[in-house]
Formats: structure tokens, sequence, C-alpha cells
């Protein structure tokens, strides 16, 4: 019979190796997402996570649910989607083959199997219309404020942009699945982690990894940061990344909860096709001034930062 300490010492070994398979496998997570165009090979991600590949693949779906080819897979055609819609110059095989496609025919089947349509149907600005409107009846948009919003911006004008060459940010950060007020957990305990390390919190910043347009709330893939000074020795639930710098787009953004996503598609679907520039395959995010997940008015300001190539 095992005693009362026997118990508690297998109860700590058992939380530090899930917090070090989270840190491996949020290693894996941020080499897939710092370009979603690159090659991702399982056998070089399990390199990354430091795991032999059958082990990798295993501990791969433990950590986020479902296997890393399906998450690769999801991650890309999500990337498609915008870029066959910002994008027009591209054809769809330069989008295919930078989202990881050896052909149209398998780019196209992939595409369809989880929009519904074919890629060309995709850019057709008929289609968009018809599912903004139906956006405000599909049933994982459940937030009420969210689907209100999205209404009231279909008039509103595009938000002005600076273009901006930013520095690569190092941060602490703690995932996140899920667009809704879900995340505010995300940020407390990033907040005590920070309070614990006694590191600052005021530079609070968030990767957003999916559209919300057309993307499941629930599916939607958010990261909590705040601005370290050099990559983290220490890691566990809470891990370090870098934000890449380059040529963004800063928009200034304010309001109250339910707001944000309905602006950032506003940005997407209005200003990106008509400026000229292409969006970069590395994340956007935000800076936030005040954050509507932290305050108690649900109020934020911010800069929302979206790639850009030329």
């Amino acid at each position: 019979m095992l005693s009362s300490m026997s118990i508690y010492a297998i109860d700590v070994i058992f939380r530090v190796i899930v917090n070090q398979q989270k840190s491996r496998i949020n290693d894996v997570l941020y080499y897939i997402h710092k370009d979603i165009s690159q090659a991702l090979p399982a056998k070089q991600l399990a390199t990354v996570a430091a795991y032999s590949e059958q082990h990798f693949h295993r501990v791969f779906k433990e950590v986020v649910g479902e296997s890393v080819h399906d998450y690769v897979r999801r991650a890309r055609l999500e990337f498609a989607a915008n870029q066959l819609m910002f994008d027009g110059r591209a054809s769809i095989l330069e989008v295919a083959i930078k989202c990881g496609f050896v052909s149209v025919s398998s780019f196209s089947r992939a595409f369809k199997s989880v929009f519904g349509v074919s890629p060309g149907a995709w850019r057709k600005p008929e289609h968009h219309e018809l599912n903004a409107q139906q956006a405000m009846q599909n049933p994982y948009l459940k937030d009420a404020e969210i689907a209100q919003h999205y209404k009231q911006l279909a008039s509103r004008a595009v938000p002005d942009a600076n273009l901006i060459e930013l520095p690569a940010r190092h941060v602490a950060y703690v995932r996140h699945q899920g667009y809704d007020r879900s995340i505010k957990l995300a940020w407390q305990t990033l907040l005590a982690w920070a309070k614990q390390e006694q590191r600052s919190y005021a530079q609070q910043f968030a990767l957003h990894h999916s559209n919300p347009a057309w993307v499941e709330l629930s599916q939607c893939r958010y990261v909590a940061c705040i601005a370290i000074d050099k990559p983290l020795q220490k890691r566990g639930l809470v891990n370090s990344l870098t934000i890449p710098g380059g040529l963004h787009g800063v928009f200034k953004l304010q309001g109250q909860y339910g707001e944000l996503l309905p602006q950032l598609s506003h940005i997407l679907e209005r200003w990106l096709p008509s400026s000229g520039f292409k969006m970069q395959s590395t994340p956007a995010y935000v800076h936030y001034k005040k954050n509507h997940f932290l305050q108690e008015d649900e109020r934020f300001e911010l800069d929302f930062f979206l790639p850009l190539s030329i």
C-alpha cells in the first residue's frame, strides 16, 4: 500500500512529465505557426520536440487533441482560405504550393472537405456575401454580442493603417483554444506566473492564428503573451517564443467585448484586398493598451499588427 508521501511524490512526477510534454509540444506549435508555408514533415517536428517520431505522434495527439497531420492540414487550409480571398493576384496553384500541397487537385479536394466549396468558388464575392448573411444564424456564433457587431460593421468605413517595420519580440506565453471569455483563464495563468517570477506584465500581446469569419470560434487559436527580454530557460505551462518582425500594417482599435473580432474581420475583408499588399504567413497579433479580458468594464484599446509583403 502506498504511503501518502509516495502518492504525493508520484503526483509531483506526473505533473512534471505533463508540463514537460506541453512545453515540448508548444515548441512544435510555435515552429508550425512561425511560418505555416514551410515544409513540416512529422520527422522534423519530432526533432523539434526532442522525441522519437513514434512517441511524438502519441504525445502530440494527447496534448493537442488531434493528430499532427490533421492539425497542420487544418492550419494550412485556414491560411489558404485567407490567401485565396485576400490575394487575387496569386493563382490557385501558387496558393496550393505555398500551403504545402503538390497539386491543385489534391489541394481542391482537401479545401472542399473543410469549407464545402472549391477554391475557385471561395474566391467569388457572392460566396462571401452569402456567407456573411449565413454567419448570423451559424450555430457556433452563439455569442449574440459578436453576431450583432458583425452586422453593425457592414456599413462602417475601414480604419486607416500605418505601415511600420517592426523588430522581433521575445514573449512568454500561454496557448488557448477558443475565441470567447474563457481566454481570461489564459491571462490569469500567465499573470500569476509573472508575479511569481517577479516579472513585469505591462506589455501584453496576443497572437491571433485564426480568422473567425470562417473558423468556428471554438476552434480558433489564441496565444496570450507578455514581453520578456530573452527566451526562457525554465519552461513548463508557460513557454517563450519570438514574434517575427518585418513590415506590418498597424491599426488602432478600441471598443468593448464582442467588438474586436468583427473589427479584425472588417480589416481583413475590406482593407487588405484593396491595399495592394499580401498577408504574410506569420501570425497577426495585437498589443493591448487595455485588455478587455482583464478589465472589469470589458473594454479594449489596442494596436492590431497585420504582417504584410508586397
